[in-house]
């Protein structure tokens, strides 16, 4: 139990008891080692990860707290120090890397969900937030059941088994929004029976060893994994405390220079009419929510820069003539769709220019600045609710053309009853469908070619939305159809500040 294993950490920490501490990785290495190899894809830096990992917890072990779920903090350990071995290993052998990854890349077959699932799944593990992550180690990983789960984390059986099953449809989500279409019960049959591998027999004496006297005889490439691991844990744990005092500061800090603005009336040179990445890169650092000087039209988009002072890539977010709600989407990284936007009873009327161009930590600036000018927080949650499957009812369907002439970019237009899309996939339709019907639209056709489509169906003007007539026109020109269904979908539920 995961208690007993902070009883042992404490044990080595406080005697450097070399048993506790062998206990530990002949524990933790298999699943520890099995996370290193899918990241690494190689077998000789997964051992040396394993090591750095163990390495860290000797050197971390009289600071974690009984709170602590230790099979979690060694996943994310694990993760951290695989990032760094892998950003190095891609500065000394490049070109050899980027090879290896394409043939490893075109090997996986197709019809195995976890050969597609396994690329990814450390990553997506990652985007997880730390207690749903604890639940999928535990349950996965350490194969423990609802009642053990439940006892490290402090819920009930009944708790931590919905715990884990709504962590399952996060990386469903996550997945399927890469192009990974997968039932959450595939999703756990596949990590269940492949995502734990034996480790290399000598390993955990040589981890535990090498631990033990905190990495002083281990090699010089595993000490480099150390130091670049610790650096990065102690980077991300900065970066949170950075990021909600950076909001802070600028809540108190631009109270005086919001007044002059308002009454100088002053126009910015980033408040222009469309959105230009060019214009958003030039600006100097800042966080604002303004009044629109914009008089016609809307705007909004984000760049990724990247950032020498934390080397790593940045986003920068600007809109003009936008609504509240496209700034609290953009604000919390949420594709702009009001079916998918749960809103308060009454919002802030008119138009806003907001930018966002500071060198880390825009998403959490931008939220603290909503909070402050609109009174706006809002939060992810997933959530029971009606869609729309999209379906493929005639395959050869003269309307679905697949795209021969256009390779490169694509181009769409949308008036009155006319929809067109030039080298565009069934997602980008689905995304157009969901916007005219207000119902979440989930691609269901498993196709990924990119088409060229042309739609046309009756429809009187842009108010007078016709259903039926757009359904209809769907189904004869494009042989797809538009199935009711109710399932979990991501939701982005705005609420007024109290």
């Amino acid at each position: 139990m995961t208690n007993h294993d902070i009883e042992l950490v404490r044990d080595y920490a406080a005697h450097q008891s070399e048993q506790a501490f062998e206990t530990l990785v002949s524990r933790h290495v298999n699943w520890v080692y099995s996370a290193a190899l899918r990241q690494a894809h190689d077998p000789h830096l997964a051992e040396e990860i394993t090591q750095a990992v163990f390495i860290i917890l000797a050197k971390k072990s009289a600071s974690l707290t009984a709170k602590t779920i230790l099979s979690g903090w060694l996943y994310r350990t694990a993760c951290y120090a695989a990032k760094d071995a892998l950003r190095a290993q891609r500065r000394r052998q490049h070109y050899e890397q980027e090879a290896y990854m394409q043939s490893t890349l075109h090997e996986a077959q197709a019809d195995s969900a976890w050969q597609e699932l396994s690329p990814l799944l450390d990553e997506a593990m990652m985007h997880l937030g730390q207690s749903d992550r604890d639940a999928l180690v535990l349950r996965f990983f350490e194969n423990k059941n609802s009642q053990e789960i439940g006892a490290a984390i402090g819920l009930s059986g009944e708790a931590a088994k919905k715990r884990v099953s709504r962590a399952l449809e996060k990386l469903r989500l996550y997945f399927f929004k890469r192009g990974i279409k997968v039932s959450t019960g595939v999703l756990s049959g596949a990590i269940s029976a492949h995502s734990v591998s034996i480790a290399p027999a000598t390993l955990a004496k040589t981890a535990a060893a090498a631990a033990f006297v905190k990495g002083s005889a281990a090699s010089a490439s595993t000490l480099t994994l150390v130091k670049g691991a610790l650096k990065i844990m102690a980077w991300t744990k900065a970066k949170m405390a950075i990021a909600a005092s950076a909001g802070i500061l600028l809540a108190i800090g631009t109270t005086t220079v919001t007044v002059k603005e308002i009454q100088e009336h002053r126009t910015y040179p980033w408040q222009i009419s469309g959105f230009d990445s060019r214009v958003l890169n030039r600006q100097p650092p800042q966080v604002r929510i303004l009044p629109s000087k914009v008089k016609n039209g809307s705007s909004w988009g984000n760049t990724r820069v990247w950032s020498d002072t934390h080397d790593h890539l940045v986003n920068k977010f600007m809109g003009t003539g936008v609504t509240a709600v496209h700034v609290i989407s953009a604000a919390y990284d949420f594709p702009y769709s009001p079916a998918r936007i749960i809103l308060p009873a009454q919002l802030p009327r008119g138009k806003y220019d907001y930018i966002a161009s500071l060198p880390g930590g825009n998403e959490a600036a931008l939220q603290q600045e909503a909070r402050k000018k609109l009174g706006l927080i809002s939060r992810r949650e997933i959530r029971d609710t009606d869609v729309l499957l999209l379906e493929v009812q005639y395959p050869d369907a003269p309307g679905l053309k697949p795209n021969r002439q256009n390779p490169g970019g694509t181009s769409s237009s949308d008036s009155e009853g006319h929809w067109t899309i030039q080298n565009g996939q069934l997602s980008t339709l689905a995304m157009y469908l969901e916007s005219i019907l207000k119902t979440p639209v989930i691609d269901r056709t498993g196709l990924t070619n990119h088409f060229d489509i042309d739609l046309k169906w009756r429809q009187p003007s842009w108010r007078d939305v016709n259903p039926a007539g757009l359904k209809t026109a769907l189904l004869n020109q494009l042989g797809l159809e538009l199935v009711p269904s109710n399932m979990p979908v991501e939701m982005l539920v705005v609420e007024k500040v109290e």
